[in-house]
């Protein structure tokens, strides 16, 4: 019989509606029946496209006898970590204090408070290199929670009081300097591999914030090393195998094996991370005219649209890293690996040779059950472009007819909003208007279904249908960048209309003392804490993107008080940059928009005239951080920017402009560029 979790529109806890396990979702009743019964809540977080998730949920939640101890001594509530990034944001951190690490899934025991006293990730069904059973902690907390009540109680709430007590604020940090950008650059150098391109560590995770802000550095502060890291970064994620050399688009994270060899992915793809990437190729060719980043971004949002973008127009959040390997296995990376054999069947002698080589595909296989994953090693041979593309094409044909990953296609609004943001801008550089025509879809979803009348803003929507969570800051902050990229690519003023909207929000809900920001409004669901991380990570933080989408909506509008929320949220920056610049990439590149001023930018004259299209381009080319664009007739209402700028000579005319200060306005697109190079 099914579960409390069948009535769930999170494709991940529906995974779970089946388990025997009688779950409930995160809501009050849940902690009203574990007072009523007087036991602890087992709290399990988790993600769709989560490998270890499905692990334990195939050991231990799958299993009747472990399901029977758990629906006896505990109530037990499966959150999406993605549909509640505050509840996972706020157990998360203590897993952190109390272990040392974190994961996933999180399995957290709590009082009926919501109070934790142990901690841990996952649990194998047996002791295991020197971790305890998932039955062995079951009993143990139990019997913990049976005869040293009050040890239990003393525990949790030291944990709680600890948590609360970790309020952030920057005080009188004050904006970011020449000299906090320089310190940055200097500890990420120190950071970076050179050999191999890669900043140092086993686990590796694209670092797309950071690029950016070299991306930007480079572009404002003249600087060859920042460029010299971005070129290397990219390249060397292109070459791996966190590209996924046949279809397009990144895996999550890789490996480097302790054996050597080639480095080896975690398979799930994330819609976040190709969202960021597409973006940041898309930047570095802007720079470089690189064929290599050329081809990355467009194949990475072609990637999206063909895999991820859902019937409704928006986009799905994840791809599984496990498949089905056809003989009725369910493995990690079964979709996405190749052996000599499998080659052959597919290309013929002489292609499958080629390809063998050119992708490090080896007779013992370079991943598992003798299979290799694709990469480009150095060494591959001269390039032929079109054999290559051919064989790609093959193979992409022939990988369609094995089973798919699963796919949790629910609409997350913040991913969504960086999703807009890439192909909006990815289509305008490359001349793809059908990239343009799919961000606005998106987007048009996002308002759709996602704000309501007040434009308040739903974490999540599946199937058109919208779902129960409030949005976080980085929803608001996300969104409204994509609307604002999107108001850049298109002309359309409506798009700056909603990202106002979603703003001012931020500015009313989400600020505290000394430009701190909440990653929860003030009228969220009261947690044990409330959340606040301003570092980025796999994503930009809502603090640090929050800031930055008040400062390209200061720079849009000229309003005093958006300019001012991002300068004082920035303090966060200065404090933590020099420290840790990897973890507070974005934040970085916003504050080198603000040390360039950002400049503002007025095309004016009609879209349809092929001298404002050639301005437009020109403007969205250049490479000035955080520049800003509005297109469109003279003195038009649409955009602030476009107020008071008349044509010079009859012909379509660009302004740029700091702080609504402008230099004399161009009719030449040479000179256009000029002024927006750096």
């Amino acid at each position: 019989m099914p579960n409390r979790l069948a009535q769930a529109t999170s494709p991940y806890l529906l995974q779970h509606a089946d388990n025997p396990v009688d779950w409930w979702p995160w809501e009050a009743d849940a902690f009203e029946e574990a007072r009523r019964r007087d036991v602890p809540v087992f709290l399990s977080v988790g993600y769709s496209a989560c490998h270890w998730c499905h692990v334990m949920a195939h050991e231990s939640f799958e299993d009747d006898e472990t399901a029977a101890y758990l629906n006896e001594h505990f109530v037990s509530v499966k959150v999406d970590r993605e549909e509640r990034p505050d509840v996972d944001a706020v157990y998360m951190e203590a897993v952190q204090a109390a272990t040392g690490q974190g994961g996933w899934p999180m399995s957290v025991f709590m009082t009926p408070d919501g109070e934790p006293f142990y901690f841990g990730t996952y649990f194998p069904p047996e002791p295991r290199h020197g971790m305890p059973s998932f039955r062995q902690v079951l009993e143990g907390v139990h019997n913990a929670w049976a005869s040293r009540r009050d040890e239990v109680g003393e525990v949790a709430g030291k944990i709680t009081r600890d948590l609360a007590e970790r309020e952030l604020s920057t005080g009188d940090a004050g904006t970011p300097t020449e000299e906090t950008q320089a310190l940055a650059l200097l500890q990420l150098t120190r950071d970076i591999d050179p050999a191999s391109g890669w900043f140092k560590g086993d686990t590796k995770f694209p670092p797309s914030m950071v690029i950016e802000f070299l991306l930007r550095h480079h572009a404002r502060a003249g600087s060859v090393a920042a460029l010299e890291m971005a070129e290397g970064l990219c390249g060397a994620m292109a070459r791996s195998s966190l590209y996924d050399q046949v279809g397009g688009g990144f895996h999550r994270y890789v490996l480097t094996p302790r054996t050597g060899g080639p480095l080896v992915p975690h398979f799930e793809k994330m819609l976040y991370d190709n969202a960021l990437l597409c973006r940041v190729y898309a930047r570095l060719w802007r720079v470089t005219g690189s064929d290599l980043a050329r081809r990355v971004a467009l194949e990475t949002a072609d990637f999206m649209v063909r895999e991820l973008r859902t019937p409704e127009g928006g986009f799905a959040s994840a791809l599984d890293a496990d498949s089905d390997d056809g003989s009725g296995r369910h493995v990690e990376g079964a979709f996405y690996v190749w052996t000599p054999e499998q080659l052959t069947a597919v290309l013929g002698d002489d292609d499958a040779a080629y390809a063998a080589r050119f992708f490090g595909v080896t007779e013992d296989g370079t991943f598992e059950h003798g299979a290799s994953v694709l990469q480009l090693p150095q060494g591959a041979g001269v390039v032929d472009a079109g054999r290559l593309d051919r064989v790609r094409q093959r193979l992409l044909a022939a990988r369609e007819e094995r089973v798919r990953p699963g796919r949790d296609d629910k609409v997350v609004a913040a991913w969504n909003g960086l999703a807009v943001a890439a192909l909006a801008e990815t289509g305008a550089l490359f001349d793809r208007p059908d990239l343009v025509e799919r961000a606005v879809e998106a987007a048009d979803l996002l308002v759709r279904v996602h704000m309501d009348e007040s434009a308040r803003i739903a974490r999540t929507s599946r199937d058109g249908r919208v779902g129960a969570n409030s949005g976080v800051l980085e929803d608001y902050a996300d969104v409204a960048e994509g609307f604002l990229a999107l108001a850049s690519v298109t002309g359309e003023g409506v798009w700056l209309e909603f990202a106002g909207f979603l703003l001012d929000i931020v500015l009313d809900q989400f600020q505290g003392e000394g430009g701190a920001l909440y990653d929860t409004a003030h009228d969220a669901e009261p947690l044990i804490r409330r959340p606040q991380d301003p570092t980025d990570n796999a994503v930009p933080s809502g603090w640090t993107a929050a800031a930055g989408a008040l400062l390209s909506y200061g720079a849009h509008t000229g309003s005093e008080a958006h300019r001012s929320a991002a300068e004082r949220a920035l303090g966060v920056v200065k404090a933590l940059a020099p420290r840790a610049p990897r973890f507070i990439g974005w934040g970085l590149a916003v504050a080198e928009a603000l040390l360039d001023g950002p400049r503002e930018v007025a095309i004016v004259g009609a879209r349809d005239d092929d001298g404002t299209r050639l301005l437009h381009r020109t403007a969205l080319l250049g490479t000035a951080p955080g520049a800003v664009v509005a297109v469109g007739v003279p003195d038009g209402e649409e955009f602030p920017l476009l107020r008071d700028r008349v044509l010079v000579d009859g012909r379509p005319t660009a302004y740029v402009c700091r702080h609504f200060v402008c230099d004399a306005p161009t009719t030449d697109a040479s000179e256009l560029s000029g002024k927006l190079t750096g």
